[in-house]
């Protein structure tokens, strides 16, 4: 392992690198092609203009969608809450149904609307995080206007059922909008058949730049209609004012055309690497948790509970390695997962888990190294713990 280069980068799932050949198309438009997208009565913006153009062109084809049915945004949680909120301010009232394991950039937004008078209902998930269809099917109401249910979950990878949940929606007339962010490049995705109303994603979860997003916006069969969120200049048909991002959307766009290529193939290459770090720890320690669906999850995620440790201790004796120990996006809250919990797991459990996240740049190399390190330090902290006369796996009490 004498080529391996550290730290280890295993936190893909919080956020990817840029690719270089995304960053390269990006450049021209920071101080060549500079212009504004809105300002069509020259060269500069023209050019502008098309670059924005072919970018929706490239993410609509990935998702099997229509070009004008793309929005761009500043990411997955604009995109959330223009689509959320937008339906909500267009039909006034009604009755809205999530699950417990969403990201928090839904269920506080449902949070908000529910202040605002909508009614609430939140969907129970078994233990490895699925929901019920029959139970989606029972909370659908005469007042329900809208599912809001996440492609993959971020903590422990597992993949709702899209197509059986748009096509229950469909039935009943009810819009279905999808949280894409972790899914979308890393499994294939379409709208058309999934029969997915609107749909959120984030140009840096697939190794586009932080700060540019998407949502996805049914014209037909329904015509899905949303209230703008954000007025001043009428772009994006009038639903998302602003001057475009013309850079991060042009990335944004190339990045959808690379993962669309090589979807198949880098799946199965990460599943590969993912079940290889799995029984490389597993085959070696006993008192490992798997969490989450072992079929229906993301091709690069694993999540593992060890008993007897704290994951927050794990990761901070792995300096040489970027792993986390919940979402990313709530790590310094001091409160066990909201996913391992409504899953069933413990708070000990939760306190305990680790979550590697594998991508496009992750190698072989690097994952044994990982699994090598990981499978030490949790022998090393159990052998401190059984030191002072604790019993065996006996797991202690650690703020996350």
């Amino acid at each position: 392992m004498s080529d391996l280069i550290l730290p280890i980068y295993m936190d893909y799932l919080a956020t990817t690198p840029v690719d270089r050949r995304v960053l390269d198309c990006m450049l021209p438009h920071f101080c060549e092609s500079y212009g504004n997208a809105s300002s069509a009565t020259h060269s500069f913006g023209q050019k502008a203009a098309m670059s924005v153009a072919q970018a929706r062109q490239q993410v609509a084809s990935l998702l099997n969608a229509r070009e004008r049915e793309v929005l761009f945004t500043s990411g997955a949680t604009e995109a959330n809450n223009l689509a959320l909120k937008g339906v909500a301010d267009w039909v006034k009232r009604g009755h809205i149904i999530t699950a417990k394991t969403e990201h928090k950039a839904v269920l506080d937004v449902c949070k908000m609307l529910e202040g605002r008078g909508f009614r609430l209902t939140h969907l129970n998930v078994d233990s490895a995080g699925r929901i019920d269809l029959n139970a989606l099917d029972q909370a659908i109401t005469s007042d329900t206007v809208l599912v809001s249910l996440m492609a993959a979950n971020n903590e422990v990878g597992t993949l709702h059922p899209l197509a059986e949940i748009g096509a229950l929606c469909k039935a009943r007339g009810v819009l279905f909008h999808c949280d894409g962010a972790q899914a979308v490049g890393k499994i294939e995705i379409d709208v058309e058949s999934m029969g997915i109303d609107l749909l959120s994603l984030s140009g840096h979860k697939l190794y586009a730049p932080k700060g540019v997003g998407a949502l996805y916006v049914r014209s037909r069969s329904p015509r899905v209609r949303i209230m703008e969120q954000t007025v001043g200049g009428g772009q994006e048909r009038g639903l998302r004012a602003g001057t475009l991002n013309v850079p991060g959307i042009v990335g944004l766009g190339r990045a959808c055309e690379i993962a669309g290529a090589s979807l198949r193939e880098e799946g199965a290459r990460l599943i590969a690497l993912r079940n290889r770090l799995h029984d490389r720890i597993t085959s070696r320690l006993d008192g490992c948790g798997f969490n989450g669906c072992e079929q229906e999850r993301l091709p690069g995620h694993l999540s593992l509970s060890f008993s007897g440790v704290s994951g927050t201790e794990l990761i901070s004796d792995l300096r040489d390695i970027a792993l986390s120990s919940g979402a990313a996006c709530s790590s310094d809250t001091p409160v066990p997962s909201h996913v391992l919990s409504a899953m069933g797991r413990s708070d000990m459990e939760a306190q305990s888990t680790l979550r590697f996240g594998m991508g496009r740049f992750t190698v072989q190399s690097e994952v044994d190294y990982v699994a090598d390190r990981v499978v030490g330090l949790v022998e090393s902290l159990r052998v401190g713990v059984r030191d002072n006369g604790e019993n065996e796996y006996t797991e202690k009490t650690v703020a996350i």
